[in-house]
């Protein structure tokens, strides 16, 4: 409804009642006409309503819902499920085009302006949570793993004689795997211990640069976001050293956006020394379904130049879900998430504090790390703490990760010893887990009273197993004192075997 078509309205209707009408359509009119003017994440949430009123009029701006639209191409976004249509909003031409995702579609205006507008709110929103020198980015519907190689891919672009990524550890498949898909060769350097921390080793990455030379090291990428003991790396003097070799520095942020820790890293090292491209997964931040990354940076041209290195179009739908999301929360909303995530970091910290106490164990000194937990499970052997891990999951919990020492991990030729734990010999067993942006309260003490029932099962079973071991024991000296008895009175024992000669 336009103003000439409230006008009308009015010779149908009271127009004192038309009018009312109107004005309300004009407060969610005003609220878009802001967004397109300002592209700046509103402070305020928006209500569905207005959401959809956005997400339909955009969606009409496309050519597969103009009115007499003849399609003759091979591609023209016709959808065959009315389900599937609604889903999307009748969306259907995706985003970019075949040389570049963030290219403008002649055929889909709507699209176009949405993954515009999206880009924006989300360049505010890296700024907002930390990073405020940040100069482009943009959403990319792949995971975070698969953005990590596109990344890399333009950065090969840049240094073609360059092949080897100086990769401190973390024990996670996709990081290692996206360094092999890129076609390159992972350089894994070991972390150090510092107390129980798992801590970037300097001088060993350092010294790798050394020996293989700067000019054949593609990049060295770092991880902010991890789980405990590994603690976030140590990004300035990375930043520092990747400056002074003139090397490019990958960071993967994977969850890192929803802590003031981990983008403070980020805008520091990006300050006193160098950060090229960092990375961040739209499911683990922005609470969306998986399928979308947020790759960013500092220099607005190689954003451009990663953009570029998409080939084809792109699916519009984590656009989509972020843009609905930012709008949704709004500014406010957001930070309210992010504060309300860190009083449940300090909550779930106590609360596994005292079960750890409770059975014995105790919480790893893990303060570097502001996202993920560990708790020791040295009390019951290895076996037990990976059936630990499994009863767990089957009484609905998800999310903890039960570590046991010695397991052997075979990556594209590479060995790791002790996967799991970022670390060939990491000094004992834990579990991890996560106080991660959306967490509640309730979660958290569902999550200590199952924990603490396993908990006790496990100890009973040790109990158990100790006294069969030492009632066989006792089974055992008891023969032997009889076999003894009956050789000194020249008569063999039914309770031995009969090889045991009299003496």
């Amino acid at each position: 409804m336009n103003a000439e078509n409230f006008k009308l309205a009015e010779k149908i209707v009271s127009p004192s009642y038309i009018q009312q009408a109107s004005q309300a359509h004009k407060a969610r009119e005003n609220k878009i006409k802001h967004l397109l003017e300002q592209k700046k994440w509103p402070e305020e949430g928006w209500d569905d309503a207005t959401i959809e009123l956005l997400l339909n009029d955009l969606s009409l701006m496309d050519s597969n819902n103009f009115l007499g639209n003849c399609g003759v191409g091979e591609r023209e976004a016709r959808i065959a499920s009315s389900l599937v249509a609604k889903r999307h909003y009748r969306f259907g031409h995706g985003i970019g085009r075949s040389g570049d995702i963030a290219a403008i579609q002649p055929k889909a205006a709507g699209s176009s302006l949405l993954n515009k507008v999206t880009n924006a709110l989300m360049l505010d929103v890296l700024r907002i949570a930390g990073v405020q020198s940040a100069a482009a980015c943009f959403v990319v519907p792949m995971a975070t793993g698969m953005a990590l190689v596109l990344s890399m891919l333009t950065l090969r672009q840049k240094r073609p004689h360059s092949k080897y990524v100086i990769w401190p550890r973390i024990d996670q498949k996709s990081c290692f795997k996206s360094i092999v898909t890129a076609g390159l060769q992972p350089v894994v350097i070991e972390n150090k211990l510092e107390g129980d921390e798992l801590r970037t080793d300097l001088e060993a990455v350092e010294a790798k640069i050394r020996e293989l030379g700067p000019e054949n090291v593609l990049c060295v990428m770092t991880t902010t976001s991890c789980f405990a003991p590994r603690v976030p790396d140590k990004l300035e003097e990375v930043a520092d050293l990747c400056k002074r070799h003139n090397i490019p520095h990958l960071v993967n942020n994977a969850y890192g956006v929803q802590s003031s820790k981990c983008m403070h890293l980020i805008q520091q090292a990006a300050r006193l020394g160098r950060i090229d491209v960092f990375v961040q997964s739209t499911d683990k931040n922005f609470l969306v379904p998986v399928g979308g990354a947020v790759i960013a940076g500092f220099d607005r041209k190689l954003i451009e130049e990663i953009s570029k290195m998409y080939p084809g179009r792109a699916s519009a739908t984590p656009s989509m879900d972020v843009f609905i999301t930012l709008l949704s929360l709004g500014a406010t909303g957001y930070k309210k998430l992010l504060k309300e995530r860190k009083t449940m970091y300090t909550y779930l910290h106590e609360q596994l504090a005292q079960c750890a106490e409770k059975h014995g164990e105790t919480v790893l000194k893990t303060p570097h790390n502001p996202i993920s937990i560990a708790m020791s499970l040295n009390t019951i052997q290895p076996e037990e703490a990976t059936r630990l891990g499994s009863m767990l999951f089957t009484r609905f919990v998800s999310g903890t990760r039960v570590i046991a020492q010695g397991e052997i991990k075979e990556l594209h030729g590479h060995t790791f010893h002790g996967f799991g734990a970022h670390s060939e010999c990491y000094p004992g067993n834990y579990l991890t887990a996560a106080a991660a942006i959306g967490m509640t309260k309730d979660d958290v003490d569902l999550f200590i009273k199952r924990l603490d029932k396993v908990l006790e099962t496990c100890t009973k079973r040790k109990s158990k197993d100790e006294n069969v071991q030492n009632n066989s024991l006792d089974v055992g000296t008891k023969n032997e004192e009889q076999a003894l008895l009956s050789a000194k009175d020249g008569q063999p024992s039914s309770n031995v075997d009969q090889d045991i000669q009299p003496t």
